[in-house]
Formats: structure tokens, sequence, C-alpha cells
């Protein structure tokens, strides 16, 4: 946005919420209406002085003053072009909207999941739909216990104790179950080649043998797996539709369980085989009948996979609609669960409530309420549009955002 533009709409809403608001304007308010505008989050920081001057001077005026000057500017703030709040979601059938989000208990939240998250979660308000916040941890592992509590802490705070709250580990069975069904329908094999020797498959386009295990054979396999087999033993692969001549690598025959002895935080020993994301996701779609899904554009491939498993089960018109996000490429905020939790056992933060830190539990402690989170990720909407921002742009913004709630 050109300056001379952005200084003649920065005014025009500085006063009209200035009346609103006995002749004090707030500048979250003015940003907001500027982002209708076409104020790009990543031109804030430039302009913020700009801004911020432009509303001290309609500060400073008096009522009767800021009335007579919006007189002349009300039109072109009548007439301005621009969405409001949320756009509509596609396929919406008969307001029946069932959205989820799906962390991994690594860590507890970060403003990369709040943001995803709620996106989801406040198209579920709109239509008064089901929201699931469905704990990943079928990886042993990639877990981080305490994380468990806290996620469900931090979901009950950021989406108003309106979250389902599931974990995947509970729900063992029915993986199972899913992983039967594709065998017998042929849409499945079990796997006996190393990760090495598919490898070499894969980039030569050509069918592993075990494609070509019958029904007999892959049940054998598959009960097996369940029963005694060693790690790395057996792979539950998908047979692709297009098989190991797709143009995509990722699509061909890729695997949907695998035998992991790892000790499970939460499980223990108590399984072995577990599923990946592919085959638990797809499971758990299904069951809970999402209707909608909202992620980063980072899974485009496991939608494919995705919507493959859903027609080899016969669930074709079930597949629900997916929108994908641009990632938010913070150059100077740490968000890796991992890496944050490394460095506080090495003591250089307090805790993961720590004020440096950019997770929701440091800032729900510094007085942040989870709609300074929803203003924020209704104004990135659903964009496949990449976006980098620094620390300090980001804090402008949430700040922003945090006083108008």
């Amino acid at each position: 946005m050109d300056l001379k533009k952005l200084q003649k709409l920065a005014r025009a809403y500085a006063l009209k919420n200035a009346i609103a608001y006995n002749g004090k304007a707030q500048t979250g308010s003015v940003i907001s209406s500027l982002f209708h505008e076409g104020l790009k989050p990543e031109e804030v920081k430039k302009n913020i002085k700009e801004i911020n001057k432009i509303i001290s001077e309609v500060n400073s005026l008096s009522l009767e003053e800021q009335e007579e000057e919006f007189g002349t500017l009300k039109k072109g703030v009548s007439e301005r072009k621009g969405r409001e709040g949320l756009a509509e979601l596609p396929d919406v059938k008969k307001g029946k909207v069932i959205m989820r989000f799906a962390p991994s208990p690594s860590g507890p939240f970060h403003v990369g999941h709040a943001l995803t998250a709620c996106l989801s979660f406040l198209y579920v308000e709109k239509y008064k739909g089901k929201f699931y916040v469905r704990i990943e941890d079928t990886n042993p592992e990639n877990i981080y216990k305490p994380a468990y509590k806290m996620i469900e802490q931090e979901s009950k705070w950021l989406f108003k104790n309106k979250a389902k709250i599931v974990i995947q580990s509970d729900r063992m069975k029915n993986y199972y179950k899913c992983a039967e069904k594709l065998i017998k329908k042929n849409a499945a094999y079990v796997c006996s080649c190393s990760s090495e020797k598919f490898k070499k498959f894969s980039d030569f386009k050509e069918d592993c043998p075990c494609r070509n295990n019958d029904l007999k054979e892959n049940l054998y396999r598959w009960k097996k797996m369940l029963k005694d087999a060693e790690e790395g033993e057996f792979v539950l692969r998908f047979k692709s539709f297009n098989g190991m001549k797709d143009q995509n690598p990722a699509m061909r025959d890729f695997p949907l369980a695998r035998i992991n002895l790892t000790k499970h935080p939460r499980q223990g020993k108590k399984y072995h085989v577990w599923p990946l994301m592919n085959l638990s996701v797809t499971a758990d779609d299904i069951e809970m009948k999402i209707t909608h899904i909202i992620r980063g554009k980072d899974h485009l491939d496991n939608a494919k996979r995705q919507k493959m498993i859903y027609e080899a089960l016969g669930e074709k018109k079930k597949i629900p609609w997916t929108g994908f996000l641009g990632r938010i490429k913070f150059t100077d905020l740490e968000l890796s669960s991992t890496k944050i939790r490394e460095a506080i056992e090495k003591g250089k933060f307090k805790g993961w409530d720590d004020e440096k830190l950019p997770t929701i539990a440091s800032l729900k402690k510094r007085g942040y309420k989870p709609e300074a989170f929803y203003k924020f990720a209704e104004r990135v909407g659903i964009s496949e549009n990449d976006k980098v921002m620094n620390k300090e742009e980001f804090y402008i913004l949430l700040n922003s955002f945090n006083k108008i709630t």
C-alpha cells in the first residue's frame, strides 16, 4: 500500500474509531480496518510509526472536530471494499461442519499451533459445528510425556472448553481394524523388503515382489506382524492406484504401519505395530465424520494419500474438503518444541512459560487473550501464500489484536 493511500485511510478509520469510543481511537482497531483495505502484515512494521502519529493527531482533536472532519472522509470509508470476518467454507452441507486440529505431543502449543488451530476453531464456531483436538502420539520416539497435560490445559483455554480431546494411542484397535480392511480389499500388502531394497524398486519404478502377495499371504504376514515379528521385518504398504510408476515418488506404495519396539510413554509395551500418519489420520477422520480440514501446504502429498485411502475403503463421498495454509516463516522466533525443550533443560529458559518464549503458556501468562489469536488467524485466512515475519512485527500485530478483544 502506498504512503498517501495509507495516510488517508488511516486518518479516516482513526476518526471513525475515535467517534465510536469517546474521542479515543485504538491502534488495533485502525490496523484491523487497514487490513481489510489491503495492508499486508509484513507492511505494518515500516508503517506503524506513521499510523500511530495519525492516531495521536486524531485523538488530540475534540469530539466535535473529529465528527466534522470525518464527515468529509466518511464516503471513502463507507464504500471501502474488503472481507469482514471469515470467508465462507465450500461444501457445507446443511450447516454441518466438523473439524480437527492434530498436534504431536512433542511439546506444548506455540504460536504456530495457535494460528492454524484457531482458524479451524473459528469456522466451527461460525457454523456451530464440532471441534476435535486429536493428539497424534503413534510415534513412540517423539513424545514428551508432560505435553499431554499441557496440550489439554491449553486447549481448554484457547478453545473455550469447546474442543473434544482425543488421544490416538488409545484408539489402536481402530487402526488395526482399518488396516485389515484395506488388506481384505486388496488395497494394502505386507512388505518384507528392507527400506533400502524398496527404495531401489521405487527409484526404478518397479513393483516390489510383495505387491503380488495373495490375500492369504498378506493376512498371515499381518497376523505375524501383530504377534511376534522383529523390528524392520515387515511394513504394511498401501497399494497405490498408479503403482510404482506414479510420477510422484511420494505416492508409490507408501507405508501405512511399521513395527517399533520403543516403549511408548503412555502405552508402555502394549503395542509394537504402530500406524503411520496416513493410516491413523484417515481412520480417525472417517470415524469422526470430519467434513473440513485446514492444514499446512506441506501436507499436500499427505492429503492425496489420504484421499486414495478413502477411495480404497469405499468412502469417496465422505472425503473432507481441505484448505491449505502457507507458512509464516519467523526469522528470529524458535518454534521447534524439541529445541525449546533442550534449551529449557540446559537452563537457558525458566520453563515453558518463560516470557522470552513464543509458547501459549508464556503468552497466556503475559496477559494475552484467546481472542487475540482469533483475530490474527482471521486476518491471515486460508491462504497458501508464505509470509515472512520477524518477532517485532509479530508482536506489533498480536498486541494490536489483544487491545481490541
